[in-house]
């Protein structure tokens, strides 16, 4: 990465903004899962220990953009930040009105500011409605972009050096994302952001052969760019999960009530054609689970890849799942985003699970690429066993597709 991170600058005495991903789970008003406050930590204590007082942002869920919510304050995770830092985390009711407390910050001390998204500038997303005009449309856009400068200004005044840990939103241009790189003096890039970018870069541009890539969950339409990109890159690419149907009845399968995008037909044939003129192999199931409706106490069958009427496949079957770990089991990279089923339920986790183990057991650099992959993967208790696994979906996802990520883009260069 040409990208500036934390140990190339002078943090001693210095202000820190810095940007995380504190988007977590609460429940009654406790965190129910701190994998990603645990992720920042190590760029946390870092900047701490080099005597430098640090302020910090994040959105959490998605607010109206009106103003305090209570379900979205971030209230709850500066109390559980204190927690696991063991020292005092002070919070700020409005990240637009923290003047004061960043005023009062001494090197050692920790700030976090309340929600970013509580301000529809944030993101500056315009929805156009029936009602409006181009004009309107135009003018209410540039007008919002303009408060989404204003706000972006604003976050920058309150450090010297920012810091971008929130790889989960790197794909998202904000005002506390990418904007306020343009008013900082400098811009680095966190622990967690650097160590995303390094193995999923590695992965894509530069990785050890052969290279496999795994591809499920449920639409075609959400990957179309991925497996595009992907076929320029790997040995093989395996495609399960709901997004297989596509493929098996572009090949003139039928496929019952299972999941199809009839409008991706023609895009499915043309990237099976440009696997066979690149020479990659693109591997598709060979049998499948298939149940009478989509419910976990349900009827069920393995059966081939030909989808019997009124059924539909919720898995990958058994043969599917050998071939597939034979393929992984080649591998010396593995990239894994998507579930290969409906592992939500039991019946149709096996599929899922079968992929976990063969690529834990692969002895390949293994990196999960966020999203459902990363529950299904901590779900089987193979965690450990994997590389790197990605907090980030969307911006894992994006950054398969070969997309510059405005967040990363946006940071000073080396």
């Amino acid at each position: 990465m040409n990208k500036k991170s934390l140990r190339d600058v002078e943090l001693t005495g210095k202000r820190i903004l810095m940007r995380v991903d504190f988007n977590v789970p609460i429940q009654e008003g406790a965190i129910s899962d701190d994998t990603r406050i645990q992720a920042a930590l190590p760029s946390i204590r870092y900047i701490l220990e080099q005597g430098a007082s640090l302020t910090l942002m994040s959105h959490l869920g998605r607010p109206k953009g009106k103003g305090y919510e209570a379900a979205f304050s971030l209230q709850p995770v500066a109390a559980h930040l204190a927690k696991v830092l063991g020292r005092p985390v002070a919070f700020a009711p409005d990240c637009l009105a923290a003047d004061e407390q960043v005023a009062a910050l001494k090197p050692g001390d920790v700030l976090l500011l309340e929600n970013t998204r509580f301000y529809k500038e944030e993101e500056a997303k315009v929805k156009k409605t029936d009602e409006m005009t181009d004009e309107e449309y135009k003018a209410k856009k540039a007008e919002l972009k303009e408060k989404q400068k204003r706000m972006a200004q604003k976050l920058a005044s309150y450090g010297d050096v920012f810091v971008n840990d929130a790889f989960g939103s790197a794909h998202r241009a904000h005002a506390s994302t990418a904007v306020v790189c343009q008013y900082i003096g400098v811009s680095v890039a966190g622990f967690l952001l650097e160590k995303e970018i390094k193995y999923l870069g590695n992965a894509v541009n530069n990785p050890e052969r052969p290279f496999v890539a795994i591809l499920g969950g449920a639409k075609v339409s959400d990957k179309l760019a991925v497996v595009n990109n992907l076929l320029d890159k790997v040995d093989t690419l395996i495609i399960g999960g709901g997004m297989a149907y596509t493929f098996l009845k572009a090949q003139g399968h039928d496929v019952g009530k299972s999941l199809c995008e009839m409008d991706q037909l023609d895009y499915a044939r043309e990237m099976l054609a440009k696997a066979k003129a690149n020479g990659k192999t693109l591997l598709l199931p060979v049998d499948n689970v298939a149940a009478d409706k989509f419910d976990a106490a349900a009827a069920t069958q393995v059966v081939g890849n030909d989808i019997p009427e009124g059924w539909m496949a919720l898995d990958i079957g058994p043969q599917t799942v050998a071939a597939y770990t034979a393929a992984i089991h080649e591998a010396k990279t593995v990239v894994w985003n998507g579930p290969m089923g409906c592992f939500e339920m039991k019946p149709f986790a096996a599929g899922t699970l079968g992929i976990c183990h063969a690529v834990a057991d692969s002895g390949a650099i293994s990196i999960i690429g966020g999203g459902d992959s990363v529950s299904a993967v901590n779900q089987s208790g193979l965690a450990a066993k994997m590389t790197h696994i990605s907090t980030g979906g969307g911006a894992s996802l994006e950054f398969l597709e070969g997309k510059v990520l405005p967040g990363v883009a946006a940071l000073t260069d080396k």
